[in-house]
């Protein structure tokens, strides 16, 4: 008997749009406890696929026979038996396609927003691990920030819009995946931007971004001013576009601040990080619409799917923007740290070219959540 395949893109709708699914997760405990699919209106089993290799009748009584359920695995293998055996069984079935590898990889794109000459930023919404990037259009050019080693969907999505990918930005050497930027650059021949306390140790060539650097996306000069603001790492730099939008890479997300460990220089960080939130990002207008690089949490996503807040809100509500207490920020951001992304250092080796891992294994030292945010 076959039973249907429900893709990654099938269930981000669902988490768009807070529809109610059920998951039976046949991964091993630690695995599901680590990182699952998560949604507002989902509920969850998870049974090893190994203890149901003799069947699936102890677990009927646990399985919704009203609601939708889709079968998970890490490659897809597992769960297309387990769902075999539940359709049999007369339940209502599917399985996710690809298992959490392909969920991993999902990119959404989605409009957070108009330029004034009417060009357009579109947010990439990786659900699966939190990662977010964007594109910046204007006359028929366009800008990528952030973005993932998915490069094709980029590539595709510019085409679709009739968009030239004309410069390409990371906001920072990211340690929790590997970008994409410059294999898009050298795609498209634009312009790769890094910035140069982020690249020292880099072995390719790259257009220092620094603070005060003005980009130019089209004829009608949508600037795309560079705000050197480091603490996530030393390089870290911030965009505003347009005057309209706050692209704050991994140094303010919507509900945390980022953690200054990931080059293992914590302590040495936590001053530039506070300077950074609290003196540089206080000059700028309260308006501003914050789209961070990464999300933490589900709860986070707009009714659109989209993540962004006002910096006014965030000033107001964002609990690491309101610590008066030097040594207490310091504490919140040096210590009680979630564990570190999975593969950090090879990643961030990957990123500076010194290490060229083939797809497979790329795809390995991604799996996971992503964790670049203090608790």
């Amino acid at each position: 008997m076959t039973v249907k395949a429900m893709t990654s893109k099938e269930v981000t709708q669902k988490v768009f749009n807070k529809e109610e699914l059920f998951i039976l997760d046949v991964r091993n405990e630690s695995d599901f406890q680590d990182w699952k699919i998560e949604g507002e209106n989902f509920d969850y089993l998870n049974i090893p696929y190994f203890e149901l290799l003799d069947g699936v009748e102890e677990i009927l009584e646990k399985l919704p026979s009203d609601r939708e359920i889709v079968v998970v695995c890490a490659k897809e293998g597992s769960s297309v038996m387990v769902a075999e055996m539940l359709s049999e069984e007369g339940l209502t079935v599917s399985y996710l396609q690809g298992g959490m590898k392909a969920w991993s990889e999902h990119l959404e794109p989605v409009k957070v927003g108009e330029l004034r000459d009417g060009g357009k930023v579109y947010q990439f919404v990786r659900i699966g691990k939190g990662c977010l990037s964007y594109m910046v259009t204007s006359n028929g050019e366009a800008a990528i920030i952030d973005a993932t080693r998915m490069t094709d969907i980029y590539l595709d999505f510019a085409n679709e819009i009739g968009a030239k990918i004309t410069h390409v930005f990371d906001t920072h050497l990211h340690a929790d995946h590997i970008s994409g930027g410059r294999v898009i650059a050298e795609r498209t021949g634009a312009t790769y931007w890094l910035p140069p306390k982020d690249a020292t140790e880099v072995t390719f060539e790259y257009e220092a971004l620094e603070g005060g650097n003005v980009v130019t996306i089209g004829n009608t000069a949508i600037d795309i001013h560079a705000l050197y603001s480091p603490g996530h790492t030393i390089g870290s730099t911030s965009f505003v576009v347009d005057e309209k939008f706050l692209l704050s890479g991994d140094i303010l997300f919507i509900d945390s601040i980022g953690r200054p460990d990931l080059a293992g220089m914590a302590e040495d960080w936590v001053a530039d990080l506070r300077e950074s939130l609290y003196l540089r990002y206080r000059e700028l207008s309260e308006d501003l619409v914050v789209l961070p690089a990464h999300f933490m949490i589900i709860d986070e996503l707009n009714d659109d799917g989209s993540v962004s807040e006002k910096l006014g809100t965030l000033f107001a509500k964002n609990h690491g923007l309101n610590i008066e207490d030097e040594n207490e920020f310091r504490k919140l951001v040096t210590e009680n740290l979630p564990p570190q992304p999975n593969a950090y250092q090879e990643i961030r080796e990957t990123n500076m070219g010194k290490i060229n891992p083939d797809e497979e294994k790329q795809r390995e030292m991604e799996i996971g959540p992503n964790r670049c945010a203090v608790r």
